[in-house]
């Protein structure tokens, strides 16, 4: 598969069956997530892989309720460990993760695995389940397993759309 395929095959995932991911589809998942690039090499990332049936089922509850995440193999909890702003008055921490993460769905999909990507969480109940430090910042949260359904096609804007040349033109 190349690397346009895989792309074009992430979709996400929010029904998963009851399997556990393989230990070396993991190992090469999370190898995807080291090779990330970050701001100054900084490799801010840190992955809290939840794994247990009754922390998943906690962070579900953390994640607005959303239980599909109970029934997936793992949910990851992305953080950062940086406080770095870049020139631009960007903090590094979402950047980096965000890469970080999109490897990981890169890979988990040409491995046949499906992920989804989970925004809607609250930070503080995260945090306070898993232990988590108040000075580390959560960034995302990421539910990773074999998919129970079909790909849906995703709806995309058409290039023109999002792309011009050299100056502002939308």
């Amino acid at each position: 598969m190349t690397l346009l395929e895989t792309i074009k095959k992430r979709y996400s995932c929010r029904n998963y069956i009851d399997k556990p991911i393989e230990n070396e589809k993991t190992a090469l998942i999370f190898e995807a997530a080291r090779l990330a690039p970050s701001a100054k090499n900084l490799q801010d990332w840190r992955f809290v892989a939840v794994t247990e049936p009754y922390l998943r089922k906690k962070i579900a509850h953390a994640a607005n309720d959303q239980v599909f995440l109970e029934n997936a193999a793992m949910v990851l909890v992305a953080c950062s460990n940086a406080e770095y702003v870049m020139a631009c008055g960007q903090h590094i921490g979402a950047i980096d993760v965000s890469i970080a993460l999109e490897h990981i769905a890169l890979q988990a999909t040409e491995l046949g695995i499906g992920t989804c990507w989970i925004g809607s969480f609250d930070p503080k109940k995260v945090k306070k389940i898993l232990s988590i430090p108040d000075d580390i910042m959560i960034v995302d949260l990421m539910a990773i397993g074999y998919s129970a359904d079909t790909q849906r096609p995703a709806q995309r804007e058409p290039l023109e759309n999002i792309l011009c040349y050299n100056n502002w033109k939308f």
